[in-house]
């Protein structure tokens, strides 16, 4: 695939980590400029072996980070994070039907290329005591600020468990979140690279990290799935306000940001209902996200006009949540 294709990213499932067995990666045929990557804790982490022992810990993590990205180019932005659970569709065609993995060993890459008339950029902000100040410079340099044509953010905090650091990812969404761009994503157990072997993470670190999407041809739609929302009738009614909004569906990737506490469990021991609505309704659109620990989203939609909506009436259009779902879809754009 050359350079300047607007063709979808491609996507790789099933990452297994163990003796870095990764022969799909290599036989890649696409020049990715930003790759964006999840895994769950264990696929990072051997409990095992690393309980009690940060510096191990550390160790494992890093040791499998800078493995996975010396398998892409080296001017590639790359951007992973390490979260409980993965919804990931399958290798093969979007039609295949996205799975909710909540326990177990699981993972997905995202390749982007370079996509004629769109900006995908990654941003990294790491919350520093000494010095509380968001610099409006580096909100500029990654696209959140001052860029007219800045259509998504996708917005991960990780360690969000200390002390202040909900408080931080409020303070950066909010610099950007009164802005006519889609907001979605959710709160992560770490940042596992953000091109690491250029730029060493401290995983202890408390941060917030993402990628912007920027250029006219970009098309967006988000959906909260909330806590009423717990069968499967009610699971294909937020989906049909996803359908509403129009969206075109080729060259199109799915997002599903939900919370550890549902799934399953949450849907009285019935798995995989609400990747399962929203194949209803999109069966040719391919589905990635992740359980987390807070979500982060509200009903909205981004034209084609850029004209910023609600698909229905939300009494509250705070971002942050517990025990939802959001939703979105990213639209990148139609071939010419």
């Amino acid at each position: 695939m050359e350079p300047g294709s607007s063709c979808l990213p491609l996507c790789y499932e099933n990452i297994s980590w163990r003796g870095l067995s990764l022969p799909r990666l290599l036989n890649v045929h696409i020049l990715p400029q930003t790759v964006l990557y999840m895994a769950d804790s264990d696929t990072f982490i051997s409990l095992e072996e690393c309980r009690g022992h940060k510096r191990a810990r550390k160790r494992t993590t890093m040791d499998t980070a800078l493995a996975l990205e010396r398998l892409f180019p080296e001017q590639c932005h790359i951007l992973g994070i390490v979260t409980p659970g993965i919804i990931v569709t399958p290798m093969g065609s979007g039609s295949s039907r996205p799975q909710e993995i909540e326990i177990g060993e699981s993972g997905f890459a995202l390749l982007f290329p370079q996509i004629e008339g769109i900006k995908i950029q990654p941003f990294h902000f790491i919350k520093d005591p000494k010095n509380p100040t968001l610099e409006r410079r580096r909100l500029t340099e990654a696209g959140l600020l001052d860029n007219p044509e800045l259509r998504v953010v996708l917005v991960f905090g990780y360690n969000c468990c200390r002390v202040g650091a909900s408080d931080y990812l409020q303070r950066v969404i909010g610099t950007f979140s009164d802005l006519n761009v889609i907001v979605a994503g959710g709160q992560v157990d770490n940042l596992a690279s953000l091109t690491s072997e250029k730029h060493p993470l401290d995983i202890d670190a408390t941060g917030v990290a993402g990628l912007s999407f920027s250029g006219p041809r970009v098309q967006s739609a988000t959906v909260l799935l909330n806590e009423d929302v717990s069968d499967e009738k009610t699971a294909e009614a937020a989906m049909q306000r996803l359908k509403a909004a129009g969206i075109p569906e080729r060259n199109t990737v799915g997002f599903m940001f939900a919370c550890v506490g549902r799934g399953s469990q949450y849907y009285r021991a019935k798995g995989n209902v609400e990747a399962d609505a929203f194949r209803k309704f999109f069966p040719g659109v391919p589905l990635f996200g992740f359980f987390g620990n807070g979500e982060i989203g509200c009903d909205r939609i981004v034209t084609g006009n850029f004209v910023l909506k609600k698909c229905n009436e939300v009494k509250d259009d705070d971002l942050f949540h517990s025990y939802t779902t959001v939703m979105a879809l990213i639209h990148l754009g139609s071939p010419k």
